[in-house]
């Protein structure tokens, strides 16, 4: 290998948006044996080489392991990064590029409102009734968007998140069964987001993967550390977490936010015709944003201390 292997599997990392905690639960081992690879410290037995080489083949199809023979570049290029290894170009490519732009512009001003663990709330498809919290962490990646990775009793997902006005739109793919995932929620123009609501469409697991729209809350549960393997030891341990949420721990206003009637029986009697979540009964909270504040009058412009 041309150059050292641990600076290619880095940027394998990098480009598939993949930590190592999760790399090292999806191999089997131990997340101190992902460390090693990554610092150099040893490289991969011929064994583990296979197993990694196969896990990068399901984020890439085609990936074996003669590619790691290739540069940083031609690896690069192979995932189809640009020539700074930055934004991927089927992202820049596959998405119209002034909204694009747009999202990123958006994620600049507003974005950082937005990282933080979170837990979702929603209705349990499988098993009616019920509901389910998924586990998510969500922070800009290098390449300025928003990233959320969310875990479920041993199902991650990955996805972008968009904002654009008052809306946040995701993307997002579960590798493990190939299938994506689809949402729009109501967005908070604040200093730190701590309520977001929306839909969310994905297919269930079932034998036909049913295409499914549930309604979903998701309520922060801590901030970021700044430390970014601090926040993926911790993402890594509430993902281990039992998703089910216990019999009567969701509260009756939650459940009745997230289950409403639907269809010619509710539109009669006043309700809804579709699954919906208007903005009116929109349950996205926030810390108001200090430009707001001062707007209002609420707080002095700094620049205004010195006349005063």
């Amino acid at each position: 290998m041309s150059e050292p292997f641990c600076e290619k599997l880095s940027l394998v990392l990098k480009l598939l948006s993949l930590s190592r905690g999760r790399l090292a639960a999806d191999l089997g081992v131990h997340k101190s044996i992902v460390g090693r690879w990554v610092t150099g410290a040893v490289k991969p037995s011929t064994h583990n080489l296979s197993q990694l080489s196969a896990l990068v083949a399901r984020h890439s199809p085609g990936f074996n392991t003669f590619d790691w023979d290739r540069s940083l570049d031609d690896l690069a290029e192979l995932f189809g990064a640009d020539g700074n290894r930055q934004v991927p170009v089927s992202v820049r490519g596959g998405l119209p590029l002034p909204l694009l732009g747009q999202a990123l512009a958006m994620t600049a001003q507003w974005g950082s409102a937005y990282e933080g663990f979170f837990r979702t709330t929603r209705p349990f498809a499988m098993y009616p009734g019920r509901f389910v919290h998924d586990q998510c962490i969500v922070r800009k990646d290098g390449t300025g968007m928003l990233r959320l990775n969310l875990a479920n009793g041993g199902v991650f997902i990955d996805a972008w998140l968009l904002p654009l006005k008052d809306q946040i739109f995701i993307i997002g793919s579960q590798f493990s069964n190939g299938t994506m995932i689809f949402g729009l929620l109501n967005g908070v123009r604040s200093a730190r987001v701590d309520r977001l609501d929306g839909l969310i469409l994905s297919p269930i697991q079932d034998l036909g993967q049913t295409p499914t729209a549930t309604a979903v809350l998701l309520e922060r549960t801590g901030d970021l550390s700044g430390d970014r393997f601090a926040d993926e030891a911790r993402f890594a341990e509430l993902a281990g977490m039992d998703p089910l949420a216990p019999e009567g721990s969701i509260p009756q206003s939650v459940r009745d936010h997230l289950t409403r009637d639907i269809g010619p029986a509710a539109l009669a009697a006043g309700g809804d015709w579709l699954l919906r979540m208007p903005p009116e009964r929109s349950l996205a909270t926030g810390e108001p944003h200090p430009q707001t504040l001062r707007a209002l009058g609420m707080v002095k412009d700094p620049a205004d201390a010195s006349g005063s």
